[in-house]
Order: structure tokens, then sequence, then C-alpha cells
């Protein structure tokens, strides 16, 4: 290139399309591959600048920044300095140390997990290289590239356009004008116009709603206007979803109350001892409260969600905005789409009249006449039949049309072969009007002529029919048996066509002249099957309490007929079309929505009307769409769904979550995950929130008791070992086998509904007994052995109390106790690590401990595992309780 263009060009807008292809050094033609390359590797990816990432210095202070953990990091280097405690400080160091570099390392891991979530629903961009089109990510949109634009994209970068066909932008993410800019490619000539009235551009982050465009890129990512204003907003906003916000308001509650337990804690000692173990009484305090305040709670959910959307992902399920994890577990109400989401969104014949009998496509043919129907359809066809790399048939065209060369294909017709023979010399195309269409073939001097169209239609312009191989009039009872065929097949919710024949000595001149006088050969009737696996997961959505809706624009006796083979339509519920809804005020509809399962005939904005009336029956509902219309139903919706194959890019961007193959079962698979994570949430709070209570009980029973329980290293070596690997261990815990069995949670319940805030409340006060038992037990030796044992019992049982938490009401044996293998392997390391530090000499002495004889290890098993029957049976009592109620 002679010359680098520059990273935009000002004032475009008065730049005619030639003088801009000038300036940029492109053409009509677009950039080639190589200039393209050579231009992003100059001007950088062409996004907006997030906020300043955190580096790894960054996280390492936001870990220590914590005011407790500075407290005990400032008196353990007292301690250590003034109090000749070189080791504890250095321990107390060494443990605060490996505290901060998990807590980076968790973040870390899930920062790049939403990151990977980012990238996969990522915007594209259709641009020109070399002539030709291709689609590539957003992000590699270079100045000089030309774009071409249609309805349901978003416009990747800011551009002169150079072409417009009824072309509209709503650009209200700009100028805040809520009406779509009608544009054009003409030349302005005020250079001072505002943005929103440069019709001429388009502009990045806008949507085009109507019509079609091509533009060529004049600013990318920062340079444009929408980069200027990203500029002077200074930090990224952090999406948090509602359980977060929760965690973190009962995480300051919990900080209040346990700071104050420490406090009384390190008082009462003060006042029963005296000064002499003031310095060790302080930083057992605050160690407690370091170890007890579950500030890194909302780090665990977060990297628990994050860990579930990806698996989501992989599931064909893309989540955009991670509240809708949440959303998905309360999810009562599923509006689906029909065709593509609920049918494979292809045609196919199921069922063919001729002879006065009905034929199964599977049947076979059984007679000449039927042998001229298949002809029929397959002649008077603009389908084209092409094959895929592995040689096997594909039909590209009408749904329609391919569906019948499809049928003719399954009947072995060689169409190719016989359009040889008898090749097409002339067409009447179709039209509304006359809802026909017919084909001339030259075949042995004489043109024969095939029509196919709308029955009624077509059986008026017939006189004769072919029946038993003879050609005979149509009289009026065989006219009769036809139509009444024709409305069994439609009444079976197949669409009908019909073909007929004709042979000519010559060309006619019109389609008037020919589509009469014709020979009735049959009907064929087809249908868009629903696809087969989701059937079942209908089944599944009703019995999770779910109510699947249809809403189709097709005909309501199709819809009908689909939603009652899928079970969506049910005894006693209604179906109704969009003209019948318009005559039902909004007061009246909102009273009986509740009636209508099946929509059709419907207009995107019906879809609003639908989602509002189930809203405000105080259900939380979920909406599928893939047109650009569909993107203000998705945005009201409590959970927006965009088609990944089919959508617009206006709707994915709108939508909470992208199916990336478009099908409903995949929606009910997305619910039952989302209801899985909420669910593994819950456990990580019960798990957590559990063994800090039975570490601040136990501890301050201890001191009322007037004894010194445990001491800071072992507070801490407790917090390092029990908290965080058994929590994400949790995260990753399989659905239980009767999670989509259970009605939707409710939106508004708190977090400890269900039964949760009791559990923890019991199992904390358990793990504390059996905690305080051990030391008790351990006195009849030495003060040294209580605390030992104590320490053990209470960092076995917290390990072992992470298999009860693996489901709320349920047995560890009934969902079984090797199936959750990381939580073995987390236990296992962690009892093996505090054995060795017990046992091994010199090691316990730094952790002020002492080695235990075999006596008091069997009873400190004999403790510590008690906490796994314990809470069976409790569970197995409050269920019966239940079940009595």
């Amino acid at each position: 290139m002679d010359k680098i263009p520059s990273f935009h060009i000002d004032s475009a807008h008065v730049k005619s399309a030639e003088d801009v292809f000038k300036e940029l050094g492109t053409s009509h033609e677009g950039l080639t591959h190589g200039e393209a390359e050579v231009r992003l590797e100059l001007h950088g990816p062409n996004e907006l600048k997030e906020g300043k990432r955190i580096t790894v210095l960054g996280r390492i202070w936001e870990q220590l920044k914590n005011p407790m953990l500075i407290v005990l990091l400032a008196a353990g280097i007292i301690s250590g300095a003034l109090g000749g405690h070189l080791l504890d400080m250095i321990i107390i160091l060494s443990v605060v140390a490996i505290n901060v570099a998990m807590g980076v390392i968790q973040e870390g891991k899930a920062e790049r997990a939403l990151e990977a979530l980012k990238a996969m629903s990522s915007p594209t961009a259709k641009v020109r290289r070399s002539g030709s089109r291709h689609v590539i990510p957003a992000s590699e949109v270079v100045p000089g590239d030309i774009v071409e634009l249609e309805a349901g994209d978003y416009v990747c970068a800011d551009m002169r356009l150079v072409e417009a066909a009824s072309l509209k932008i709503e650009e209200a993410a700009l100028t805040g004008e809520s009406v779509p800019v009608e544009k054009s490619a003409g030349l302005l000539d005020n250079a001072d116009a505002v943005i929103g009235d440069r019709v001429n551009m388009a502009y990045y982050g806008t949507a085009v709603v109507y019509g079609r465009g091509v533009g060529v890129v004049t600013s990318t990512g920062m340079n444009t206007e929408m980069g200027k204003i990203a500029a002077s907003i200074a930090g990224a906003e952090e999406t948090r979803t509602p359980i977060q916000r929760k965690l973190s308001e009962l995480s300051k509650v919990l900080s209040f109350i346990i700071l104050g337990i420490c406090i009384l804690i390190f008082a009462l000692t003060l006042i029963k001892e005296g000064t002499s173990e003031l310095l060790d009484t302080f930083l057992l305090s605050v160690s407690l409260a370091v170890a007890a305040i579950p500030e890194g709670l909302a780090a665990v959910v977060t990297i628990v969600m994050a860990m579930g959307v990806q698996r989501m992902a992989s599931k064909n399920a893309i989540i955009r905005k991670l509240p809708a994890v949440e959303t998905l577990g309360s999810t009562q109400v599923i509006c689906t789409d029909k065709t593509g989401t609920l049918t494979q969104n292809r045609m196919t014949v199921m069922q063919t009249y001729t002879d006065g009998e009905f034929r199964s496509s599977d049947s076979p043919l059984g007679s000449a006449t039927s042998e001229l129907l298949v002809e029929a359809l397959a002649f008077c066809n603009d389908a084209v039949e092409s094959s895929d790399e592995n040689g096997k048939p594909v039909f590209l065209g009408d749904p329609t049309e391919t569906a019948l060369l499809a049928f003719a294909s399954k009947k072995g017709y060689n169409l190719r072969s016989r359009l040889a023979a008898a090749p097409r010399v002339l067409e009447f195309p179709f039209d509304s009007a006359r809802k026909l269409m017919s084909t001339f073939h030259s075949h042995g001097g004489k043109y024969i002529h095939y029509v196919k169209g709308a029955p009624d239609v077509l059986l008026g312009r017939c006189s004769r029919i072919i029946l038993n191989n003879e050609i005979v009039a149509l009289s009026d009872e065989l006219r009769g048996q036809i139509e009444e065929a024709n409305n069994k097949m439609a009444s079976n919710a197949l669409r009908v066509l019909a073909a007929a024949m004709n042979i000519h000595d010559e060309l006619p001149a019109t389609a008037d002249e020919a589509e009469n006088d014709l020979v009735f050969l049959g009907l064929a009737g087809m249908i868009d099957p629903a696809r087969p696996e989701v059937k079942a997961a209908v089944d599944v959505c009703t019995r999770a309490g779910m109510r699947p809706i249809m809403i189709t624009g097709d005909h309501k006796t199709t819809a009908v007929a689909i939603a009652k083979e899928l079970g969506i339509l049910k005894e006693g519920q209604l179906a109704i079309t969009g003209a019948e809804l318009d005559k039902i005020s909004d007061d009246e509809f909102i009273s009986t929505v509740d009636r209508y399962s099946v929509y059709a005939r419907v207009a995107p904005e019906h879809k609003v009307r639908i989602v509002d009336a189930w809203q405000k029956r105080g259900k939380i509902c979920s909406m599928t769409g893939d047109g650009v219309n569909d993107a203000p139903a998705l945005k009201k919706a409590d959970i927006g769904v965009g088609m990944g194959i089919t959508g617009t890019d206006v709707t994915k961007n709108v939508a909470d979550m992208v199916l990336t193959d478009d099908n409903f079962a995949t929606i009910i698979v997305a619910v039952e995950e989302g209801r899985k994570i909420y669910s593994n949430i819950r456990k990580c709070i019960q798990y957590l929130l559990s063994a800090n209570l039975s570490e601040v009980l136990s501890i301050f029973v201890a001191t009322l008791l007037g004894h010194h329980l445990l001491h800071t290293i072992h507070i801490l070596w407790i917090n390092l070992v029990t908290d965080t690997f058994p929590a994400l261990a949790l995260g990753v815990e399989k659905a239980e086998k009767d999670v989509m069995d259970h009605p939707p949670r409710d939106s508004k319940e708190g977090i400890f509904a269900g039964g949760l805030g009791i559990s923890v409340a019991y199992q904390g006060v358990i793990l504390s007994l059996l905690t305080l038992a051990a030391f008790f037990i351990g006195l009849s030796s030495s003060k040294e052995a209580a605390s030992t044992m104590a320490f053990c019992t209470l960092t076995f049982a917290q390990m072992l109390h992470s298999l009860n938490v693996r489901s709320l009401d349920k047995s560890i044996f009934t969902i079984g106790l090797l199936s959750n293998r990381l939580i073995i392997y987390a236990s296992a390391i962690s009892i093996i690590l505090t054995f060795a530090i017990v046992q091994i000499p010199g090691v316990n002495g730094v952790f002020r401990l002492t080695a235990l004889n075999g006596l008091q290890w069997f009873q400190v098993f004999l403790l510590s595992s008690a906490i796994v029957p314990a809470v069976e049976l409790i569970k197995y009592v409050m269920k019966r309780v239940s079940k009595g109620k």
C-alpha cells in the first residue's frame, strides 16, 4: 500500500462515497485479506476498551485490605517482635499468604470463565473481502471494510453508507431518539449536522430494524462515536446477580455478629486470665473473626456460577447475562415459537391421496396414478437437488418444494434423468392471485403440462380425473370425495397441495388459457414435524411445574395439532388467534391468560402482551424469539431466549440466553442446569456457614466455661484446609434425580428458605458439641492433648460434614457416597495433612499440637465421624415430619 489510511475520517457525512473510498484506500469490492490483516495489526481490534483490568498485585491487595486480616498480620508481627513468638509469626504469615494466593487464583479463574462466556456470544459482521462476502467476528472489522447490513444486524462500526434500500436504524443507544432513523446514501452539505441528522452514516452499537444497506467503515473501536462516550466513563460495570447481592448483605450482618462474639471472647478471657495471655487472646479473637466472617462466600458463588454456565454452553445454551442463571430456577411459564424450536423447520410429505385412497408416505406408491402424482410434484418445482460431502442428496429452495423433491427421491424417482427426457420449456410461476404454478415439458412432439397449487382452486379448474389408470369425467360425487379427503388431511394439520396435468399440442400463451380443463391427479399432505426429543422435554417441563405455551404465526389448525401431539395443549385448555386476542380487553386477558396454551397467527407485538399478562399474574416468564420485532418481547420477559441459528443479532443481543441449536429441549436442559447451579450454591452456603458457626460456638462456649480451646494457628489451619476446596467440590455436585420433580423456586424467597437456615443452625451446633466433647475427653490427659483432640475433631468433622450437605434432605447413601469424587479427594488430602502435622515430631510443636495415642485417635475419629449419622438421622426425622404434614 502506498499510504496507510488514518484511524478514522472526520466529517465523512459531507464527503462523497468515492472520496471516502479514496481516502480509505478501498473500493466496492472491499479490502484484500492481506490489507485487512495489516490494518487490524495497525488499528487494533474493533472493540471498546473495558475498564482497567485488575493486575495480580491489585488482586493481592484486594485480598489483603480486609481490615481484620490487616489486624491479624500486624498482631502476628508484633507478637514475633516483642513476645518471642517468632515461629507463630512465620506460621501466621505463611497461612495468610497461602489464603491470599488461593483467593487470587480463584478470582483469576472466575474472570477467565466469564471472559470465555463473553467470547461465546460475540457479534459477527458481513464484510466484502476481494469481492466475496465473508462473515467474520466484529472485532476483526477494520477501517476501509465494506460491510453489508440487513434487518436484525447490529452496526459493528461507524460507517459511511454507500447503499440504502428502505434502510431504518434505531439509534436510541447513541442519540436517545426511540424512533428509527430512515437512512440514505446521498451527500449531506451541513458539516455541523448533529449525529441524529447524519442520515448517510451508521454508527457502532445501533441496530438495523428494517431494509438493507452497504457501508464503508470509517472508524472502529474507541474512535467511533460510541467509543468516545465509553472513554468518558470510568471503570467497568460489574454484573452482580441477586444472590450475590444478598450474600454481600448477609456477610456484612454476620460480620458484625461475629465481631461482637469475638470481642466478647476477648473480654471474658481478659477478665479470667488478666493480661498474661493478652497477645495470644487478641490473636485468637482476630483469627477467629478472619476465619468465621464469610467474606469469600460471594467469590465461591461466582466461580460455581461461572463453571455451571460453561457447562450450559456445552449443552447449546449460552448465558449472556449472569442473573439469568438464578431466574432459570424460578421460571414458571415458557413461551416458545413453533417453527424450528418445537418442530424441525423441515417440511415433510406425510400422506398422499390418489385413486380414492389415502397412502402413508412410507407406503409403496401402488399405482400409475401415484407415480404421475410424484412426477407432477417433482417437475412442477423450482427446488434444486444437490449433494453433501458424503454424497447424500441435499435439496435447496423453498421448504415446501424441497419437501416434495425429498418425497420423490425417497420413492426412488430419478428427477435428473426424467428432466433430460422431458426438459422444461415454459413455466407460469406461482402467484398469490392464481394460487397455482404450471410447468411445460417437451416430450415426443407434445407438451406435458403439470400444475400444483391450492386444492380448492385447482379442483375448480379440473374437468377430468385419472382413476385406476383411466381418465374419467370428474363427477360431483368424485369432486365431493376429493373435497372430503382435503378436509380430512387439513384437520390433521397437514398442509395440502393438489396436482393435475394436461397434454398440449402447442404451448399456450397465458396461464389463464392453459390452466383449465385439467386432469386431476391427487393430493399431497405435508407438515413440519415435531422434533422427536421435544415431547419428552414438554413432559419434563410439566412435571417440573412449568407451563409451556406455543406462540406461532402458523394457522390455528396446524398449531393445535402439533400442540396436542407434544402435550402442550391439554384437556380444558384453549387455542386462540391473534385476531381473537385483539378483541379481548387487557383486564379480561390478564384474568383469563391461564386458559390459553396455543396462540396462532400472532404478530410479534402480541408476544409482549402475552408476557405482560403472565407477569401481572405474578409468574416468572421466558420468551423465545428470532426476528427483530421479537426483541421487545424478549426484553420484557424475565428470561429472553434468542435463537442462535435463525436469530438476528438484535435478538441475540437483547436475549439473556441464546440457544445454539434453536431447540425447545435445550431450554429445559438449561432450566435443569439453572436449578442445579442454584441448589449447589445453597449447598456451598450451608457448608461454609455451618462450619464457621461451629468454630465460633466452640470457642465461645469453651471461653464461657473458662477454657482456652484453640490457638490462633489452629483456627487459621482449619480455615485453610476446610473452606475452599470442599465448597468448590460442592459447586460441581451432580443434579439430584428429582431436581425437575419440584415446582419452580419462588423468586422472592430468601437464601435460608426451604429449611436451609434450620440446617445451618443445627449442624453448626452438632459440630460444636462434638468438638467440645473431644476437648473435655482430652482434658483427662493434658490441656495440650485436649486442644489437639478438639482441633482434629473440628477439622475432620467439617470435612466429613461436606458429605452431608450434598443434599438438604436425602441420605448420602441414596445419592451415592462416591458419586462426587472431588469431595472425597479434598477431604482425604485435608485429613492426611492434619494427621501429619499432629504426629510428625517437631512439626507438631510448631503448630502447638501434641502427638496423640491410639485411643485418642480412635476417640477423635469416632466423634468426628458422628456428624454423618447425626445429620442423617435428623434428615430422616424431618422428612417424616414433612410427609406427615
